[in-house]
């Protein structure tokens, strides 16, 4: 799902207690966890263990209605693991996976990248509960909603699974995925005339692409590469990576010159970075999450707009293993040059892990916060503060 998509709801965080005639009950707990999913922009690049909970309960449902619909034959019939099968994929679960049935038996699968009415051929790699996990091996028929997605990197990328897939389809899916979450969890009735209170329709941003004011880039020891590379070789620095996690590797990095979903300035100020930061003349490496030993951890951009102008104001933020400024200056003076960036930040993170906060920030270049304008209040964001990612979005949010 593209993280444009947002749908508004209620919010229940003041009520403390919430009755209503049966089967009408409501599990404030668990519908506040959702309500949060559904009306926030997601972060794609981080696992929550609440959404993971949330999206095993969403698969669980869909399997039991699956198994209830078809009787017995299909609980005799589990694919082994290797196996390829013939699939349909007939709507999206929660992260955008593929809820997909066995032509011949009606057996439920979960598949990346499968969308709705595409058939395909799967290969088994995982029995899950109830239900089993594959790979797509062949699309025998595209589904029906087929776009050309703009993103080079969108065949491999975690972060926008879908964006083959029309934003109105999008759109359905995500409010459907909302609907039975509030059934499902919240336990409401769609049943009753109250529904139509709590389940709003959704709302669609006016612009998919370039809407996103903060992407964090990971450096890493090891390129990612597309199975069709794998026989390349490659050595020193050609090896290093800037760019975004490749799905199911924390310690594989996708290289990443552009993100259509960041502005057009921060595009710019990645690809000065990407330019320069692997040349050996500069002694810069990139953090090694198995040895512990390298500079650069994560390169952090994010995006305002000057309250007084209207002109946007990008801040760089680079997270490295040590305060060494002058390790930095050379990205400093190349990437100051460009209008957009008043703020150029470092935050040192001298721990093991790899986490893009730093027990230390230094002001590198220019001042330490940017400014953004929204509902006619002005917020003064620094490096590490939480901000709406989707700011033309987040004033849809009732």
């Amino acid at each position: 799902m593209e993280a444009a998509i947002v749908a508004t709801m209620p919010a229940f965080k003041h009520l403390k207690r919430i009755t209503f005639t049966p089967p009408f009950h409501l599990k404030l707990q668990k519908l506040q966890r959702f309500h949060s999913l559904a009306c926030l922009s997601p972060n794609f690049t981080q696992e929550d263990p609440q959404q993971q909970r949330l999206e095993q309960e969403q698969q669980n449902q869909l399997t039991n209605n699956s198994t209830t619909s078809r009787g017995s034959s299909s609980t005799s019939y589990f694919p082994k693991r290797g196996q390829t099968v013939e699939l349909v994929c007939e709507s999206l679960a929660f992260k955008g996976k593929g809820v997909c049935k066995v032509a011949e038996t009606g057996f439920v699968v979960m598949c990346d990248r499968a969308l709705p009415g595409e058939r395909f051929i799967g290969r088994v790699t995982r029995r899950k509960g109830s239900y089993a996990e594959v790979t797509k091996v062949e699309t025998i028929t595209p589904h029906w909603d087929l776009v050309d997605a703009p993103c080079e990197y969108a065949p491999y990328c975690g972060g926008c699974k879908t964006q083959n897939l029309s934003y109105e389809s999008q759109l359905r899916a995500k409010e459907q995925q909302v609907r039975e979450l509030t059934i499902h969890v919240g336990n409401f009735s769609d049943k009753v005339p109250e529904f139509c209170s709590i389940m709003k329709p959704i709302v669609p941003c006016d612009i998919q692409f370039h809407y996103r004011n903060k992407m964090e880039f990971s450096f890493g020891s090891k390129k990612w590469l597309p199975k069709e590379l794998l026989g390349e070789k490659q050595v020193g620095n050609e090896k290093y990576a800037l760019g975004l996690h490749a799905p199911g590797f924390f310690d594989k990095v996708l290289n990443v010159d552009k993100c259509l979903l960041q502005s057009e300035p921060a595009n710019m100020v990645l690809a000065a970075i990407q330019d320069c930061w692997r040349d050996s003349q500069f002694d810069l490496t990139p953090y090694d999450v198995h040895s512990h030993t390298g500079f650069l951890k994560h390169l952090m951009l994010r995006t305002g707009r000057n309250v007084e102008t209207g002109l946007l104001e990008l801040m760089v933020n680079f997270v490295t293993s040590s305060y060494k400024p002058e390790l930095l200056k050379p990205l400093v003076e190349k990437i100051s040059a460009i209008p957009e960036v008043v703020s150029i930040m470092n935050n040192v993170n001298t721990s093991v892990g790899n986490t893009s906060v730093g027990e230390e920030e230094y002001t590198l270049y220019g001042k330490s916060t940017i400014t953004e304008m929204l509902r006619g209040l002005t917020f003064q964001i620094s490096a590490n503060s939480f901000f709406q990612t989707n700011t033309r979005q987040a004033c849809e949010v009732k």
